[in-house]
C-alpha cells in the first residue's frame, strides 16, 4: 500500500494514505519532506513552504488561499487554509473535452417495457400524492407484500410529506416528481394514492403524467371511497398480475441510466472512490450508455472543468447558468455560496468547498457532457449528463432517479445505509470502512492504493453493475431500505 499520494506534478500538497506521525521522512517524487505534526489518514500536508496568501494547489487546482505561512511538512486544512469562493462569476468557453472511443457491446438481463423502457427491477410502486394518506401507503405495503413473488420482486411505499400547503417551484416540483416516479420503468406497476382534497390531487396530476399504460397504473382517492384498504389491495392484485408477467430479457447495455453521488466523503473520495467511478462513467458511455451527475454546489471550484468539456457552445450556456442559477439560489436566503464541506467531510479531511468539488468532480470521468438537465427534467441525451440538484444525499438520489438512473453509484468515505427508490450501491473510498461497514458497502474502490489499478477496479465495478441490473441485490436494497425526498426551496402554507 502507498503511504502518501501527490496527485499531480503541479500540487504543494500531498495526502496521507495512512496515519503519519510527527517526525517520520516521508519520500515525495524524490525529495525528503520532514512531517512536523501527526496527519490522520486522508489529510494533507505541505510538500514546500507556503506563504500567507498563496494558492493551496491540490488535484494540479487551487483548493484555497493559506491563511498564514505554513512551512513544509505541516498539517494543511482548516486552521491554516481558506476558501477563494464567494460570487457569482462569469466564463469563457475553452473547448478541452474528447470523445470517448467506442467498444464493444455487452449485456445484461433487464425488464422491456411496453413504453420501450428498460427497468432493472420488477416491483410494484405505491406513491402517494400527499402526506396525509402515508400512513395508508404503509400499511397498504404491508400488506400486499404476499404479492411479491415470481417475477414479482417487492412492494414498495414512497411516503413523502408534501402534495398540498406548498406554493410556486416547491408545487411544482413534487408533481414532476410523482409523475417521473409513475412512469419509471423499474415498476412494473403503480398504484397512485390520493386523498381528495389535496393541491396535488390526481385530476391536476393527470397533466403532468401525459399518456400512461392503463394496466400498468391505477388511481385511487381514499375519499372516495368506503374502505380504502379493501378497494386499493383490489387494485394491488390487478397490478401484480400484469407485472407478473414480465419476466428478464437479454439487453444491451447502452439502455442503462446510471446516477452518480457521493456523500459522507473523506480525503480518499477524491483519490479512489470517486475516480473509480469516473472510470466506470467512461466505460458505461463508451458502450453507448448514459450516467448523470448531480449535487450542484460540489461542483463550485471545479465547474470549468466540467464547462470546457461541454460538447458544444449551447450546452457550456446551460451548464453556466446550472452554476450561476444554484449560487443565486444560495444568495437568495442570505447564504454563503461556500460553506459546505460538513463536519465529517472536515474530519475525513477535506478542508474547503473547492477541495470537495475536485474530488466531487472526479465521478465525470473524461466523457464530454453532453446533456443538462433541470430538477426532475427526465434524461433525453446518451452519454454524460449534468443534473440540477443539491447535495443533500437522499434529495439528490432521488432526483436522479426521477431523471431516469435505474441505479445510483454513491461513493462514500465515511458511511451510509439510506437508498432511494432504486438500488443505490455504496462505493467505499477506503479498505478500513468497507471492512467495519460490511453490512452497509457494497464496493470497496480503497483497494485502488493498495493491490489494484483504476483501471481494474473500474472494470470490476462495472461487471458488477451489470449483475445488480441483472437482478443481484445490492446491500441496501436487500435490507428493504428505500426513501425519496423532494427538493423544498420555498414556503409551506
Amino acid at each position: 500500500m502507498q503511504d502518501i499520494v501527490k496527485i499531480n506534478r503541479n500540487d504543494n500538497v500531498a495526502v496521507a494514505l495512512r496515519p503519519v506521525s510527527m517526525g517520520e521522512t516521508i519520500c515525495v517524487e524524490g525529495t525528503d519532506v520532514a512531517v512536523t505534526e501527526d496527519i490522520p489518514q486522508g489529510h494533507k500536508f505541505a510538500l514546500r513552504d507556503i506563504r500567507s496568501g498563496e494558492e493551496v494547489v491540490k488535484y494540479g487546482f487551487r483548493i484555497g488561499y493559506a491563511k498564514e505561512d505554513i512551512k513544509a511538512g505541516s498539517w494543511v486544512h482548516v486552521h491554516n487554509v481558506k476558501t477563494a469562493l464567494g460570487d457569482v462569476l462569469t466564463y469563457d468557453y475553452i473547448p478541452d473535452g474528447r470523445d470517448v472511443e467506442p467498444t464493444d457491446h455487452v449485456f445484461f438481463d433487464g425488464y422491456r417495457r411496453a413504453d420501450g423502457k428498460v427497468g432493472i427491477r420488477n416491483e410494484i410502486w405505491i406513491i402517494p400524492t400527499v402526506g396525509c394518506v402515508n400512513s395508508i401507503a404503509k400499511a397498504l405495503e404491508a400488506q400486499a407484500g404476499k404479492l411479491a413473488g415470481g417475477t414479482v420482486e417487492d412492494v414498495i411505499a414512497f411516503p413523502h410529506p408534501y402534495g398540498c400547503s406548498q406554493m410556486g417551484d416547491d408545487q411544482e416540483n413534487t408533481r414532476k416528481v410523482l409523475a417521473d416516479m409513475i412512469h419509471h420503468p423499474n415498476a412494473g406497476g403503480v398504484l397512485v394514492l390520493g386523498l381528495g382534497c389535496e393541491n396535488s390531487n390526481i385530476p391536476v396530476l393527470m397533466d403532468y403524467i401525459g399518456e400512461y399504460d392503463k394496466d400498468r397504473v391505477k388511481f385511487l382517492q381514499c375519499q372516495d371511497v368506503e374502505d380504502e384498504m379493501e378497494t386499493a389491495m383490489g387494485m394491488l392484485e390487478e397490478l401484480a398480475a400484469y407485472a407478473g408477467a414480465f419476466s428478464r430479457e437479454k439487453i444491451d447495455a447502452s439502455e442503462l441510466v446510471i446516477g452518480m453521488k457521493c456523500g459522507g466523503s473523506d480525503g480518499l473520495s477524491g483519490i479512489t472512490a470517486n475516480p473509480v467511478v469516473g472510470a466506470f462513467s467512461d466505460i458505461l458511455i463508451s458502450k453507448g450508455g448514459t450516467t448523470i451527475l448531480t449535487e450542484v454546489p460540489e461542483m463550485f471550484g471545479a465547474e470549468t472543468i466540467l464547462m470546457n468539456r461541454c460538447k458544444d457552445e449551447a450546452t457550456f450556456e446551460k451548464t453556466v447558468d446550472l452554476i450561476n442559477d444554484f449560487k443565486n439560489y444560495f444568495t437568495r436566503h442570505n447564504q454563503t455560496i461556500y460553506e459546505n464541506p460538513s463536519p465529517g467531510n472536515k474530519k475525513g479531511g477535506i478542508t474547503t468547498l473547492e477541495d470537495k468539488s475536485l474530488g466531487c468532480t472526479q465521478k465525470s470521468g473524461s466523457a464530454p457532457v453532453c446533456g443538462v438537465l433541470a430538477y426532475a427534467e427526465p434524461v433525453k441525451e446518451r452519454g454524460l449528463n449534468l443534473l440540477s440538484a443539491p447535495g443533500n444525499d437522499l434529495v439528490a438520489s432521488t432526483a436522479l432517479a426521477v431523471s431516469g438512473a435505474q441505479i445510483v453509484l454513491f461513493t462514500t468515505g465515511r458511511g451510509t445505509p439510506f437508498a432511494t427508490l432504486v438500488p443505490t450501491m455504496k462505493i467505499s473510498s477506503n479498505s478500513k470502512l468497507a471492512g467495519f461497514k460490511s453490512n452497509w458497502i457494497d464496493f470497496n474502490a480503497g483497494r485502488m492504493v493498495e493491490d489494484m489499478t483504476k483501471e481494474q477496479a473500474a472494470e470490476e465495478l462495472f461487471n458488477y453493475v451489470l449483475r445488480v441490473a441483472s437482478g443481484e441485490k445490492v446491500k441496501s436494497e436487500a435490507a428493504g431500505f428505500h426513501d425519496i425526498a423532494i427538493f423544498k426551496q420555498g414556503v409551506t402554507l
